[in-house]
């Protein structure tokens, strides 16, 4: 299986719990693995063989700037759903991290994976 990767796609949204976390959009990264076959793409060299990740990343920062969660890892999940509804993609791995959300850390975050099989393997 081949990996298609979106890395360090910055949003800003409303995410967490603490009441100044809701108050004002803060720094969301979103990390994307696509596993998917890139064989036909690679012969043909045409955009429609293959998963448009331009795409998947503006579906993806339009949702995390508009849906206010509560924890990353419901972002996580909202995210991997969307990319499994791309009919090439059969695994997601999905990475969503605060940065600065704990002191003396760089970020906090979590990562999933999911499959369209629905195991999380």
């Amino acid at each position: 299986m081949d990996i298609i990767f979106i890395k360090d796609l910055s949003a800003r949204g409303i995410i967490g719990v603490n009441a100044s976390e809701r108050e004002k959009p803060q720094e969301i990264l979103i990390n994307i693995k696509l596993f998917t076959d890139t064989r036909k793409v690679g012969e043909s060299d045409r955009l429609e063989d293959t998963v448009s990740y331009r795409t998947i990343a503006k579906r993806v920062l339009a949702h995390a700037e508009s849906i206010q969660r509560y924890t990353v890892e419901a972002l996580a999940e909202d995210i991997a759903k969307m990319c499994l509804e791309e009919t090439q993609v059969q695994k997601v791995v999905v990475r969503v991290e605060k940065p600065g959300a704990a002191r003396f850390s760089k970020s906090v975050g979590v990562e999933i994976e999911r499959s369209k099989d629905n195991s999380n393997s």
